[in-house]
């Protein structure tokens, strides 16, 4: 029985040129050559495609391994793209915001740790004055 070929075998594309076993890396080495002018002269979103292009087309062939990584690799390379239109729109620069974020996540940190200390003090000094009353 002959197998039918499907449509994306029929794909040729000249937009990105991923050399030979880039999706056999790990996921932060496919993610930066995808985002690179060389392999994708129209950008880090035209790498995007292209990644999802190669999950889509392995499908059911591909090991849950493999799958979890080439998912990680989307996940660095939009992460660089949302950093890149960031750039581009004027708004912090990705470094800055990332402290901004991390010290607010570490300030909302003591906060809530303060706020839980103060707890367990109330709790235990009501322990207390219930038990010399």
């Amino acid at each position: 029985m002959e197998t039918k070929k499907k449509w994306s075998a029929k794909v040729d594309t000249d937009s990105t040129h991923p050399h030979e076993g880039l999706f056999k890396k790990g996921p932060s080495a496919i993610a930066k050559a995808l985002a690179s002018k060389k392999v994708s002269p129209k950008g880090p979103a035209s790498g995007m495609r292209m990644l999802n292009f190669y999950i889509n087309r392995a499908g059911k062939n591909l090991p849950e391994e493999r799958k979890a990584s080439l998912k990680k690799a989307k996940t660095i390379l939009s992460k660089i793209i949302s950093d890149q239109k960031q750039r581009s729109d004027g708004t912090k620069s990705p470094p800055a915001k990332r402290a901004a974020d991390k010290k607010m996540v570490t300030n909302s940190a003591k906060k809530t740790s303060a706020k839980k200390k103060a707890a367990k003090k109330t709790a235990v000094r009501k322990k207390t004055a219930k038990k010399s009353a």
